[in-house]
């Protein structure tokens, strides 16, 4: 098994666990409030590296594009999956999300980056069953409206796919704490401190413990992304979108939202997809 299939797996966790904190803190305290402490936490969290990294090589311009890339697609795909979960399950939005992982590989398939035929054939499967799951979820639930969630968790995918990309290009010549510094840093200027300013940002006793979570599961998950693209940015990415299917999981339990046998027969045929990617050369 592969290191980027290693630390892709391992993100997805991290993004999973992530996800289905920041949908409780956001139909607390809305889309905005939840993003802009993810932010502040995730940029006290990575500042103490950065100190330890300095500036390092390969910050020419190039490097820095790619970040300003990464830095605004996050924020942006952070601030539309809040806005989806608001209005529907996180078993519809979530698995929607994890095609960022698809949009990221077609990216790296145009820059260039070749795939051997098993691995692309398990990046399909993969592909396949988070459609599946997605599908699946698509239907009246508990009142939420799934019409209004789903635009948002399809143009969360694009964005998300698009940070993914451009954060594997950057760590590819720049210190870990670079590579996962922009959406920290971008979110907590453009989000967090016009909020504090204005005072809306909203943070309750119940809430904090969920915003730090998603907050460190953010850096965790965009570290160990970074770790698996500095060796294969398409297979990394990919295995990311398997934090649809974590979410959707712990959904059943956490919001008590039910799986329906296609759902289950999509994170099924995610699982083999992984199984083939694990094994293939």
């Amino acid at each position: 098994m592969t290191p980027s299939v290693v630390a892709g797996a391992a993100a997805a966790l991290a993004f999973g666990v992530s996800t289905l904190c920041s949908a409780r803190a956001s139909r607390a305290l809305g889309a905005g409030s939840t993003l802009g402490w993810v932010a502040i936490v995730g940029l006290v969290g990575v500042l103490p590296l950065l100190v330890l990294n300095g500036a390092g090589p390969g910050l020419d311009g190039p490097a820095v594009a790619w970040l300003l890339v990464a830095g605004a697609g996050n924020v942006c795909g952070l601030l539309f999956a809040y806005r989806g979960v608001q209005q529907a399950k996180v078993g519809i939005v979530a698995p929607i999300l994890s095609t960022e992982g698809a949009v990221a590989a077609v990216l790296a398939v145009i820059g260039g980056q070749a795939l051997p035929t098993p691995a692309a054939a398990a990046l399909a499967i993969i592909a396949g069953g988070v459609v599946l799951a997605g599908i699946s979820r698509l239907q009246p639930g508990d009142g939420r409206s799934v019409g209004a969630g789903v635009p948002w968790a399809v143009a969360g995918a694009v964005a998300f796919g698009a940070s993914l990309y451009a954060t594997g290009r950057a760590g590819a010549v720049l210190p870990l704490a670079w590579a996962i510094l922009p959406p920290r840093l971008v979110g907590s200027v453009v989000v967090t401190a016009p909020l504090a300013l204005t005072g809306r940002l909203r943070i309750s006793r119940t809430t904090a413990p969920l915003v730090a979570a998603a907050g460190i599961c953010e850096i965790a998950g965009f570290a160990l992304y970074t770790i698996g693209a500095r060796e294969d940015i398409a297979v990394t990415a990919v295995l990311v979108s398997l934090f649809g299917a974590v979410a959707a999981l712990l959904a059943r339990f956490v919001f008590r939202e039910r799986l329906t046998r296609t759902q289950l027969v999509g994170v099924a045929t995610i699982v083999a997809g992984v199984i083939a990617l694990s094994v293939s050369p």
